[in-house]
């Protein structure tokens, strides 16, 4: 079963594959990896040639992403603390900003994976390492 992401004291290791997951368990990001360091959060996508379904960047702490530099679309989901949708902005072009007041996190997937997976505003996600699951 899966946990919710903000509880008390727990910390997912970097650049590990974690899992982004609905309630209930229903995976949204398979293979998702935590950027919550400058060094990782500068870095971001970048050198990436695209990311498959299964693949996703969790950026943290994030209100706000750009896709400069980048060779492929992408997907923005935007979270608040407790990992609540706040917006979801789908194929943003590279050369792109998106900006959303109240996010703190930021969920990268692959170009139109959250059009396909139905995530809606208000919806709650969980994050879990992939042992854990």
């Amino acid at each position: 079963m899966l946990e919710p992401a903000e509880r008390e004291g727990e910390r997912v290791g970097r650049g590990q594959a974690n899992v982004v997951a609905r309630a209930g368990g229903t995976a949204i990001c398979e293979r998702c990896a935590v950027a919550d360091t400058p060094l990782t959060r500068l870095a971001g996508l970048l050198g990436r040639r695209g990311l498959r379904p299964d693949e996703g960047l969790l950026v943290r702490p994030a209100s706000a992403i750009h896709t400069c530099f980048m060779r492929f679309p992408i997907d923005a989901v935007f979270l608040d603390r407790e990992l609540v949708v706040v917006d979801v902005v789908t194929d943003l072009r590279p050369w792109k900003v998106a900006v959303r007041r109240g996010a703190k996190a930021v969920l990268e997937l692959a170009a139109g994976e959250s059009r396909r997976l139905g995530i809606r505003r208000g919806e709650r996600l969980y994050l879990a390492g992939a042992a854990g699951i």
